[in-house]
């Protein structure tokens, strides 16, 4: 036996081994590199797109539908509404006030939450949503379980505010929500998730700052019956752009509240 020709043998058939080997090591590393990218957290893809994020709201397992009645005013439910020109006009309310409200150059937020529970029919229901330049005016929506409804023209309050920032005028929906009906339970996507989509559907974009995130419901349906508010999240980007997104399916809402009202 030729014992230097089988050694060199054996070194080849090792070295193949051991390319071999190599290549299959650097080929699975490269599929794990990729599977821990693909696996990466949603944290991990919002910090490493320098994306800014408040406390994120705790876990609600399940939420419902709504099902809620505009109510039908009587010149008997404003009796106890003073210093005001009332007409009622059967689901609104529509007022001129004969002392005017000074909001001043800076709103006080406080000021004229009290201000509201005192001179509008059930004001305390009420939450502050935005001022519109459009209009010179202020929007208010109901609440439901300290949630706010977005984008329900029969559960708001529109006060209008005249050349020096004062309140002049008002008018008035609501929905009798001590009668509200509840349907269909489903399961809550948590925040984190929310978050998520809006990340992949290129809504959050880089070193962007998500400052507020909150549930409530938003108006899905408009009957004359009835308004269906479905479970929704609204997220706010640059304490300036609103996003509202399904909360029970994930679907991003397109239109803005302004965009479907016109």
């Amino acid at each position: 036996m030729d014992w230097s020709k089988t050694k060199t043998i054996f070194i080849v058939v090792f070295m193949i081994l051991n390319l071999f080997l190599i290549t299959q090591y650097i080929e699975k590393k490269k599929v794990n590199e990729f599977e821990t990218y693909s696996e990466a957290s949603i944290e991990e893809r919002l910090k490493e797109n320098d994306i800014r994020y408040v406390t994120l709201p705790k876990q609600v397992s399940t939420e419902q539908y709504l099902s809620a009645k505009s109510k039908e005013f009587t010149k008997e439910d404003v009796k106890k509404l003073k210093h005001q020109d009332i007409t009622v006009n059967g689901q609104q309310i529509v007022s001129n006030l004969e002392k005017t409200f000074i909001l001043g150059e800076e709103l006080n937020a406080d000021t004229l939450d009290a201000y509201v529970k005192e001179m509008v029919l059930y004001g305390e229901e009420y939450a502050f949503w935005k001022i519109d330049e459009q209009q010179n005016a202020i929007i208010y929506y109901q609440k439901y379980n300290e949630k706010m409804i977005y984008n329900s023209e029969q559960s708001k309050l529109i006060l209008y505010l005249n050349d020096n920032r004062e309140i002049i005028s008002y008018e008035q929906t609501y929905s009798n929500l001590e009668e509200v009906e509840r349907v269909n339970e489903e399961d809550v996507l948590p925040a984190i998730k929310v978050l998520e989509i809006l990340y992949q559907k290129g809504e959050l974009p880089a070193k962007s700052e998500i400052t507020s995130i909150e549930l409530g419901y938003y108006n899905l349906i408009s009957l004359s019956s009835a308004n269906i508010l479905a479970p929704t999240w609204h997220v706010v980007l640059n304490d300036e752009k609103d996003l509202f997104i399904y909360a029970t399916d994930g679907q991003i809402i397109t239109e803005t509240i302004e965009e479907q009202h016109e």
